[in-house]
């Protein structure tokens, strides 16, 4: 299909829907799903915003902005996944307890606001990673119109920007809490530390960032192209005391770069070594 169809099939697919809450984070795949269901639903479509400690501060008022700006009304519900211990321990399948957290607060909301279908932005390139939240949304009954609509991350990228949404090239976000190591403790003063390195290294001008928690350790991981830029004397210094300023003893830049999901292989390293 071309993205012209599958934009189509995707507009079909939320009218089959006849009124739905969005699952709404800012990130570039749900303000695709929510704009497309705003035109196509009006009224019928709202938006939740699920805010959490694992949510970065910076993406809270962004989020309730786009969305005002798309014209959708918007539902804002705390999430408490930090006092589930499934996941605030940090399992191998934590991902699975932030996403029925979050679809337990949608469907009684989708309910009281007489909607029909709670919807995910979830794209085709999700399913090809260890991701447990796709397991949550099949238990709870939530639908994925962009996966249905056959739309890939780059696909979802193109008709965002066809669509006129600022989104379109937005560098990937993810939940905080995949900073961390499966098996580390998840808590509110760590994820500050991550969240404030990374919006200091925005700061200064790196646009795709992840700042991975290890203990005293830093792991920055950026694009390819800004390793240099980071290894420069005065950006290195700037960096280092960024992050001993909250409380890192060491900040260390891997060579590798940036790569969404990276924490994931080491589930593949721990097979092997079995």
């Amino acid at each position: 299909m071309t993205l012209a169809e599958k934009h189509a099939r995707l507009r079909g697919l939320v009218a089959d829907c006849g009124s739905a809450l969005v699952c709404y984070s800012g990130g570039v795949d749900s303000t695709l799903l929510l704009k497309v269901a705003h035109d196509v639903l009006g009224e019928k479509c709202v938006a939740m915003v699920a805010i959490s400690p694992t949510m970065a501060a910076s993406e809270r008022a962004a989020a309730l902005e786009l969305a005002a700006a798309i014209g959708a009304r918007t539902e804002v519900a705390e999430s408490h996944e930090l006092s589930r211990p499934e996941f605030r321990m940090n399992p191998q399948d934590r991902c699975y307890y932030c996403k029925d957290e979050l679809l337990d607060l949608a469907r009684p909301l989708a309910d009281r606001l007489g909607l029909h279908e709670v919807l995910l932005g979830t794209n085709t390139d999700d399913l090809g990673d260890y991701r447990p939240g796709l397991q949550a949304a099949r238990d709870h009954g939530a639908r994925q119109p962009l996966v249905d609509a056959a739309l890939s991350k780059a696909e979802v990228r193109e008709l965002s920007k066809e669509l006129g949404l600022s989104t379109w090239d937005k560098p990937q976000l993810a939940c905080l809490s995949s900073r961390f190591p499966y098996g580390t403790e998840i808590t509110p003063e760590r994820l500050r530390q991550v969240d404030g390195l990374e919006d200091g290294m925005r700061g200064l001008g790196f646009r795709q960032v992840r700042a991975r928690w290890h203990g005293d350790i830093a792991r920055l991981e950026l694009e390819p192209e800004a390793i240099a830029r980071a290894a420069e004397p005065a950006m290195r210094a700037a960096i280092v005391k960024l992050g001993r300023d909250l409380g890192f003893t060491f900040v260390a830049l891997d060579l590798a770069g940036f790569s969404s999901g990276s924490m994931n292989q080491l589930l593949t390293i721990r097979k092997q070594a079995v």
